[in-house]
Parts: C-alpha cells; sequence; structure tokens
C-alpha cells in the first residue's frame, strides 16, 4: 500500500510567511536581550501580568458587574435609557432606543448590543444602515464602566470624565462615518428596515418574587458571575498582547543597564520607532513620552491588556492626568475593536462590511484621543485661572 504523497506546496503560501516571522520576532529579541533571557523575561512577565493585573482587573469586573446587574434590576437601565433617547438622533442618527444599547455596554462590553440586535421588537425601530452601524456605536462604550473605574482606582478623577466625553465624541464620529460608508456601497439600505413586520408579543411583566433583601443579594451574585466570566475572558489578552507589547516597550534592568531576565524588560522598539514622529503624538494626544504609544497600540486589541500597561508608566513617571484622560478616551472608544468588530458583523450577518467598520473606528479613536487631549488642555488652563 503506498503512502499518500504530502503535497507540501499548499502550505508554503501561509507556512512559510508565518514561520519567517515567528523566527525573526524571537531572532531579534533574542540576539539583544541573549536567548535565556528572553525567555526568562516572557514568562516571568506573563506570570506577573496574572498576579498583579489580572486578577485586579477581575475583582474590577466583579464588583463593576455586581454594580451593573443591580441597575438593570432595579429600573436605573431603563431610566438612563428614558434620559438619553433625545440625543439619539441629532446625534448618532439612531432611533431612542439605539441608547440602551449605549447603557448595556458601558455596563459590560462591545458584544451586549448584539443580544438586543437578535430582538425583532428593538430592532425593528432601525434600517438596514442604522442596524448595521450598531457594531461601532456599541463598541464606543464597551467597557466603559470598568475603564473609568479603574483610573478612579488610580486616584484620578477629572482626566477619567474628559476622557469619557472624548469617547462620546469619537463615537459619534465612528457611528455616522459607518452609516456613510453602508449607505455609498448599498443605497437600498437606507430605506430597507431591518424587520418588515414587527412581531408584537404579549408579554407580562414577571417581577422576582421575594424580598427586597433576596432580589438585591440574588442581583449582586449574578452580576458578580458574570464579571468573573469577563475577568477570565481577558486573561489571554493581556498575557499575550501585553506580555509582547512590553517586550518591545522596555529596557534592560535600569540600575546594571543589562539583561537580567526579570518581568518587564525588552528592546524599546517601539519607543525607539514613535520618537521619530514623536512630535505628532505630542501635539494630538500631548504624549511627552514615547512609551505611552503602547496604550493606544494594545487597546486595538485589548482594552484590559492596554490598562495592565498602566502601572509600569507609572513607575517609569510618564504618567499625567492628561495621559489618563486621552487613555480613558481612547481605551473606551477602541475597547479592542480588532478583536470583536469581525465576530459581531458576522453575528449580525453583514461580514463583507467589516473593513468599514473598521476603518471608521480607527478615525473615531483618533477623534476621541484628540478631543480629550484638547478638553483636558482646556481644562487646565481654565483651573489655573481660577
Amino acid at each position: 500500500m503506498k503512502k499518500p504523497k504530502i503535497n507540501l506546496s499548499k502550505y508554503i503560501p501561509t507556512g512559510l510567511p508565518c514561520l519567517l516571522i515567528v523566527v525573526g520576532l524571537f531572532a531579534i529579541l533574542g540576539s539583544e536581550m541573549g536567548v535565556s533571557q528572553m525567555f526568562k523575561t516572557i514568562m516571568a512577565t506573563a506570570h506577573d501580568l496574572l498576579l498583579n493585573t489580572v486578577f485586579f482587573l477581575m475583582a474590577v469586573c466583579v464588583i463593576t458587574g455586581a454594580v451593573g446587574r443591580i441597575f438593570m434590576d432595579f429600573g436605573v437601565v431603563k431610566l438612563l435609557e428614558k434620559l438619553l433617547r433625545p440625543l439619539m438622533k441629532p446625534l448618532f442618527n439612531l432611533p431612542g432606543v439605539a441608547s440602551l444599547g449605549a447603557v448595556m455596554t458601558f455596563l459590560s462590553d462591545n458584544p451586549a448590543i448584539i443580544s438586543l440586535s437578535q430582538d425583532k421588537r428593538f430592532c425593528s425601530y432601525f434600517k438596514k444602515y442604522q442596524y448595521i452601524s450598531l457594531t461601532n456605536f456599541g463598541t464606543a462604550f464597551g467597557m466603559g464602566l470598568l475603564v473609568i473605574v479603574y483610573m478612579v482606582g488610580l486616584g484620578y478623577f477629572a482626566a477619567p470624565l474628559i476622557g469619557f466625553l472624548g469617547a462620546f465624541c469619537g463615537c459619534i464620529v465612528s457611528t455616522r462615518l459607518m452609516q456613510y460608508f453602508v449607505i455609498k456601497a448599498y443605497p437600498n439600505y437606507a430605506e430597507e428596515d431591518v424587520v418588515e413586520e414587527v412581531v408584537k408579543r404579549n408579554t407580562k411583566t414577571h417581577t422576582e418574587e421575594g424580598s427586597m433583601f433576596t432580589r438585591v443579594l440574588n442581583a449582586l451574585l449574578d452580576g458578580g458571575r458574570t464579571g468573573v466570566d469577563v475577568g477570565l475572558a481577558i486573561i489571554p489578552g493581556v498575557l499575550i498582547i501585553s506580555t509582547f507589547v512590553m517586550m518591545i516597550t522596555f529596557g534592560p534592568d535600569k540600575t546594571t543597564g543589562e539583561y537580567t531576565g526579570a518581568a518587564y524588560q525588552g528592546i524599546e522598539l517601539l519607543p525607539w520607532l514613535a520618537e521619530k514622529i514623536n512630535f505628532i503624538f505630542d501635539w494630538l494626544f500631548g504624549f511627552k513620552d514615547p512609551h505611552l504609544v503602547a496604550f493606544p497600540i494594545t487597546a486595538l486589541g485589548a482594552v484590559g491588556a492596554a490598562l495592565s500597561l498602566i502601572p509600569e508608566f507609572i513607575n517609569g513617571g510618564w504618567v499625567d492626568g492628561n495621559a489618563i484622560a486621552v487613555f480613558t478616551a481612547i481605551g473606551m472608544c477602541w475597547s479592542g475593536y480588532l478583536s470583536t468588530h469581525t465576530a459581531m458583523l458576522d453575528s449580525l450577518g453583514y461580514r463583507e462590511l467589516t473593513s468599514k467598520a473598521i476603518l471608521s473606528h480607527t478615525i473615531g479613536g483618533l477623534v476621541a484621543a484628540i478631543v480629550a487631549h484638547w478638553v483636558y488642555v482646556l481644562f487646565t488652563l481654565i483651573a489655573s485661572l481660577i
């Protein structure tokens, strides 16, 4: 019996470039740091991130999840939705019910908007171009409560609120750009409804049985359990993305100037590249140190991973109120959209529009950061005059 021949040609176009990139990356790091020290640093950084960052973020997720569930179970979300409805049409060109999606994603994460979009009663208010833009709209508020609470926990109060304003402006730009791109590609979507016939259901209002104490306790525990799930979900992003970004951001040991295999050492490639054009980041974002560029780059993939960079930035003395405002804005607005947009649009049934959504949101995030920086500059100017 002859063994079947293995056709290597079909693996070469993808396998060979992948192999070259991975080997080249490790070769660059290993040649500078030393192979032994490189692997020690990778393991030590990932381990320290798990113990000192991931578990802290998980604790924040549990608390914010519990608060979010309390808000949902006791009508605060509905109240906020009613208050925000008048802003939806003039600012985002969306129906008033879209405000519910903003509140839900702010309290949880980007995919919360998808669960709403599967409800026929919810999506019956939308034209197709508006419905598709929900991906950008919801993402801009994703994990907003987590980001703001984390920044406040670092001792900053005004800066995170300014960052929230920046994220709000970035959301307007991203959502409306996406709507423009969709209508340009599919003009008929401007008039077509998502649901042609509204399905009316006779639903009865269900009030959870039990005392007030029981309802509060159940809401806290259920919300906290959701926070644990979110905390577990961010582990791969934090450990993989943050470890890689840190190894191309930070340098050798500060005291000896040598590589010892300790956590958070690297080859400072990213700051070297950013320094070449740092005048742009300084004018747009107010970044005084090129190391800070690592935050927005990491936020492209996972905002939890980006938050894990801040303690090291603080230790390096690079963080000020302006940086926190910009980090909040771009962290909220982008909130790992590169890792979620494809899945979100796929679940909506419009995967072919992923590139347009990503382009729109990239621009929206940059606008968010710029607005946060210049509003913070104005804030500090006014504060100095008072």
